[in-house]
């Protein structure tokens, strides 16, 4: 797996420095966080192993210590540039936190991407650590940053990283060459994808199997609420969800027996802690698209008036935004129809 712990600069003197503000990732097992600058020697005594440092790209053998210093200082500033985010993987033993490896993803911004590595220390194989991570880092990736996909790569013999991509979600896309420092040259690279639709949880909720006799249709409410400065609220997906990290109106499914109306005005509670009564909905116009075995019929309402203040109650990130910018959000493909007909309204 290609993952950047080499050839970084040196970075700042961080003596008695503290690692950037970056809430750690959690799993059933397993805690991502940033590095800090005692996780030095523990991190050379697992990476300067040949049978480690030979999977990675960027990792010379033998690896200096001072190499580890210098790496970890360099991961600080990127992280707090937002530019790549390598972490430490860690987990408990007796009550004590112990470093197994290291997991990153370098960002390349023009490309809407994201290069996804990791490495576990030898004594660690075997216990499923890496889908575990990688699957919680690429799940927060792509909920939380401006990204479309993930991309990763994997030495033609390594089939225990081929297969982790594989059981997450990642799909092949071919063959490469990359320069392997510790091997001293290129070499032929399995290379592999993944976007939202891959990820298990969204292809789970999509493919429900429909009902015999034709297509279901899953109805959705949609509210393009408006301020008074004419801007449009946006919330972003939250990570678990599908399509998560996409932009979309507020809104959410209509119940058995609900009216679109009455659906909006229950979602709108519940998401953004707001009331709003029926009369202040106006029908304005509607999506329909297919999605996976059902098809989505989203009304999409115009509200100017509710009461109480929005407040992200899901955990969702909001966005008020002006309706010439609508367009600069990655959106869900029923959504971005929308866009257009606001903006020329609005």
């Amino acid at each position: 797996m290609a993952i950047s712990i080499s050839t970084a600069p040196t970075g700042p003197d961080l003596t008695g420095a503290a690692p950037p503000a970056f809430a750690p990732l959690r799993t059933e097992r397993l805690t991502l966080r940033p590095l800090r600058a005692e996780d030095a020697a523990e991190l050379h005594r697992l990476v300067n192993d040949w049978e480690v440092a030979k999977t990675l790209a960027r990792v010379p053998f033998p690896y200096p210590r001072s190499l580890a210093d210098d790496w970890i200082a360099s991961t600080w500033a990127q992280l707090a540039a937002g530019t790549a985010f390598h972490l430490a993987i860690t987990g408990l033993d007796d009550g004590r936190e112990v470093l197994v490896g290291c997991i990153g993803l370098t960002c390349q911004a023009a490309k809407r991407e994201a290069e996804l590595g990791y490495w576990v220390g030898r004594r660690f194989w075997g216990h499923g650590v890496g889908p575990e991570a990688a699957a919680r880092l690429a799940s927060w990736a792509l909920a939380h940053l401006e990204l479309d996909r993930l991309v990763a790569s994997a030495l033609l013999d390594n089939a225990r990283s081929q297969a982790v991509l594989a059981r997450i979600g990642f799909r092949e896309k071919g063959e490469g060459v990359r320069d392997f420092v510790s091997r001293g040259g290129p070499m032929k690279v399995r290379l592999f994808e993944l976007t939202r639709d891959d990820l298990p949880a969204a292809v789970q909720a999509e493919k429900a199997a429909p009902p015999d006799g034709g297509t279901p249709i899953l109805l959705v409410s949609a509210c393009a609420l408006i301020d008074p400065e004419g801007r449009v609220l946006l919330a972003r997906r939250p990570e678990g969800k599908p399509m998560a990290g996409l932009w979309e109106f507020p809104g959410g499914k209509v119940a058995a027996g609900e009216t679109p109306e009455a659906a909006l005005i229950r979602e709108l509670k519940e998401e953004l802690g707001i009331d709003v009564a029926e009369s202040c909905l106006a029908p304005f116009t509607f999506a329909s698209h297919r999605l996976g075995e059902r098809h989505l019929l989203m009304p999409l309402y115009l509200c100017r008036r509710w009461e109480g203040r929005v407040t992200p109650l899901e955990g969702q990130a909001l966005a008020w935004v002006r309706p010439g910018k609508l367009a600069e959000y990655a959106m869900p493909p029923a959504d971005k129809p929308l866009v257009a007909l606001l903006r020329d309204f609005l």
